[in-house]
């Protein structure tokens, strides 16, 4: 690479003396400035960046020792070299106060030219290198600059990175974490700190309380999976519960990777936890609810079992008529049970339900509480109004437009005590045996509910008593009494 020359200030007020430093400096190369008193050397520093100077300390107005100190005051010179030139201040106290003064060298008259320009020449190497370093330095901070800037949108970018990543695994119930198992340290992400249910700020995350959180059933299950012994690096899942601070039980599922040394001993624990919760209630649920629809689908075959031994027809024709009726009564309470997940059933719209199809606008009246039966009971009774009423709309009072059926119903400590009272319909004898539909009705409340049914074949309209004892039923819904007038 070519050497750009440098400037050389050569102040003398003596030109001869000037032409003699010109001649002898320029096999050097360099850019020679020359400077007639000290004044004229001030102008040139101030327009030109100089490397060395050469002053001769014997000049009038301005001598070579002042003008240094002058040079050496301003920041942007203190790092010029001077040399200073004397053909009488030659003693050793002269050349101590030039150094004083800041100059590098100090050459005695008359100058030996191979002297003068091998110590011009050091200087301006110097100031060459000098410069280069100052490039360098300058291009080297710019690359530290340029890299540092890459390091920190990199680290930005990372830190981005593991925030989505933090995020993407919190909102997903997981969280992540790491053991060293050599010197216990450990390391958890925002999500597992929320599925553990703790504060990131105050919970000390170390193998005790960790522990802690365990529950106490899962702990030794836990503990001897991570004790098994192992020569090589493996991955295993398990499933747990861990209590939170506040009490609160969560299942998590935990997929984890070994990393063991030379010897076979695991050195690293790291895996992902995932809150499945919500699963293990869903399974739980489910569950449960296989064992409810096995447990309803028993009870519904146990009712219509009952239903087809308690049945009684003079035919065929009327056995099946018979049977389809209480089936569809069956059906009707079903949907009424379906409404409340099959939980309960209301007494009043189990009732309307079973007798509307039978009457007419203004014949039944209808009261008693808000009563919630339990599904057994509400099957049961349900049969039972169906019979009734069908009895009713062939040969009592909904077999009339004139006839009028009163369904009331009222609870003690004893139970439940409904009363279906019929009037106004054709005028009643008294069966000298019990019918099939008695039979039914009775056998149902007695025998399969525990109650009782009392009938009373006034010659004004049948009344029927039915006491079904609080047991399989669920309390009142409602404390006041109301009496429903609709068409049921």
């Amino acid at each position: 690479m070519d050497r750009e020359p440098v400037n050389i200030l050569l102040v003398d007020d003596q030109p001869a003396k000037l032409i003699a430093y010109e001649v002898i400096l320029k096999q050097l190369g360099e850019n020679l400035i020359v400077a007639s008193s000290g004044r004229e050397a001030l102008e040139q520093l101030l327009k030109t960046e100089i490397a060395v100077i050469l002053i001769d300390v014997c000049m009038p107005e301005l001598d070579g020792f002042e003008l240094a100190a002058m040079i050496r005051e301003h920041p942007r010179f203190q790092k010029i070299a001077i040399i200073f030139v004397s053909a009488i201040q030659v003693t050793d106290l002269d050349s101590l106060r030039g150094y004083e003064m800041g100059a590098v060298d100090y050459l005695p008259v008359p100058v030996v030219p191979e002297v003068l320009r091998a110590k011009v020449k050091v200087f301006v190497e110097l100031f060459r290198k000098g410069r280069e370093l100052e490039a360098l330095n300058v291009e080297l901070e710019a690359r530290v600059r340029e890299r540092t800037a890459e390091l920190e949108a990199s680290n930005r970018l990372l830190l981005e990175s593991e925030t989505r990543r933090s995020l993407a695994i919190a909102a997903g119930n997981m969280g992540s974490w790491d053991w060293d198992c050599v010197n216990g340290d450990w390391m958890w992400d925002r999500g597992q700190y929320l599925i553990c249910g703790v504060d990131p700020d105050q919970f000390i995350v170390t193998s005790a309380s960790i522990r802690a959180l365990i529950h106490p059933e899962d702990l030794d299950r836990l503990r001897e999976l991570l004790d098994q012994g192992t020569n090589e690096a493996r991955t295993f899942n398990i499933e747990f519960r861990i209590r939170r601070p506040n009490g609160d039980v969560r299942w998590c599922s935990v997929t984890a990777a070994s990393s063991v040394d030379l010897e076979g001993r695991q050195i690293r624990l790291s895996g992902v936890t995932i809150d499945i919760t919500d699963r293990k209630n869903a399974e739980q649920r489910q569950s449960l609810l296989s064992r409810e629809v096995d447990h309803r689908a028993k009870n519904a075959l146990a009712v219509v079992q009952s239903m087809v031994r308690l049945t009684r027809a003079p035919d065929m024709d009327s056995y099946l008529t018979a049977i389809e009726g209480r089936i569809s009564a069956l059906a009707r309470v079903h949907t009424i049970l379906s409404l409340s997940s099959w939980e309960s059933a209301e007494l009043s719209v189990l009732t309307r339900s079973e007798i509307e199809p039978y009457g007419q606008p203004g014949q039944i009246a209808l009261s008693g509480r808000a009563l919630l039966l339990e599904p057994a009971a509400a099957q049961i009774v349900a049969m039972v109004l169906h019979e009734l009423a069908t009895n009713a709309a062939k040969y009592g009072a909904l077999s009339d437009t004139a006839g009028r059926l009163s369904v009331s119903w009222q609870t003690d400590a004893d139970g439940l005590h409904l009363v279906w009272d019929e009037a106004g319909g054709p005028p009643v004898t008294a069966p000298t045996r019990r019918g099939f539909g008695t039979r039914s009705v009775i056998g149902s409340i007695e025998s399969q509910l525990g109650g009782k049914a009392e009938f009373d074949w006034a010659s004004s309209g049948l009344k029927c008593r039915l006491h079904v004892p609080l047991n399989p039923m669920a309390a009142a819904a409602q404390p006041e009494p109301r009496r429903l007038k609709k068409r049921a």
